[in-house]
């Protein structure tokens, strides 16, 4: 099958190895992903800072673009993206007057058809079916990743009907159990990472950070696992400065849920990019003999 397909900055830019492993992964696993048009920045979180019309407007320029490409369904494996997108979209349905003002500006108009997905949306469906399970056929033992969401994943400003549980989701576990790897239980996996005040107020996301690293090292995690890029970016290049201010000498690899799917798959370490990472990421997988 084949659906609509919104990558955002992000994936085009820091978190490039993310995009390449959706598309690869999702492939393999009988989803073509077909990039929308001209697609433009959602906004993501500064947008919804300094001006809250433009926060919706943005958004819905994309969902009017997604609206009329004839697709069903979008995936959006950014954290921030899919929030942004989602709330633009549960808004413009319930206000007549902000979305009749928006469309009067868009040459694609926002019908509402579009049905938004999360990347994990699209890969608990094809792990409870059992597609994981037969394309990815390499079992990751010895893998024991903290699954973290971060706060963008399953928290809205609005009643927003999830799939998964809001404090303790369970999404990622559930794809880990389908390729082997042991997901540990653990206390920050919905926790701030500080976001992008890892720029501006260093000092606080450092400290969440800590919080989060020294609750997954106390756990027995080997590894942090996420499907956020600002999540993932923070906790892999920040993490040596955490680890070193407060005095904890583990580092974990940071993988990105896309990745573990592709080494259950088979796919090499340079296909899937593994040696972009900050903190160190080949060594656990080929130690573990799984690479």
């Amino acid at each position: 099958m084949e659906i609509a397909y919104y990558p955002g900055c992000s994936l085009h830019a820091s978190s490039a190895l993310y995009d390449i492993q959706c598309r690869e992964v999702l492939g393999r696993l009988g989803v073509g992903l077909k990039e929308i048009a001209d697609w433009n920045c959602c906004g993501a979180t500064s947008a919804a800072k300094t001006n809250e019309f433009l926060s919706m407007a943005l958004p819905a320029r994309n969902l009017g673009i997604a609206d009329a490409s004839g697709y069903e369904e979008m995936v959006i494996p950014c954290a921030s993206c899919f929030s942004r997108t989602l709330l633009a979209q549960k808004a413009l349905e319930s206000d007549k007057d902000l979305r009749e003002k928006i469309n009067a500006e868009l040459s694609s108009k926002v019908q509402g058809k579009i049905k938004l997905l999360s990347i994990l949306d699209l890969l608990v469906e094809q792990a409870k079916s059992g597609a994981i399970g037969s394309k990815a056929p390499k079992k990751l033992e010895g893998l024991k990743p903290a699954c973290y969401y971060g706060c963008l994943q399953t928290r809205y400003p609005m009643d927003i009907q999830l799939s998964d549980n809001v404090e303790n989701p369970q999404g990622m576990e559930t794809v880990c159990k389908a390729l082997g790897a042991q997901a540990i239980d653990w206390g920050y996996k919905t926790d701030c990472c500080g976001a992008s005040a890892s720029v501006n107020d260093t000092e606080v996301s450092l400290k969440l950070m800590y919080n989060i690293l020294k609750d997954a090292v106390a756990r027995g995690a080997n590894c942090l696992v996420t499907t956020c890029p600002m999540c993932q970016m923070n906790m892999d290049a920040y993490q040596n400065e955490a680890g070193q201010k407060y005095g904890i000498s583990e580092r974990l690899p940071v993988y990105f849920i896309t990745e573990l799917i592709g080494v259950s798959m088979g796919i090499g370490a340079v296909e899937l990019q593994l040696d972009r990472h900050f903190v160190e990421a080949t060594a656990l997988l080929r130690g573990l003999n799984l690479l």
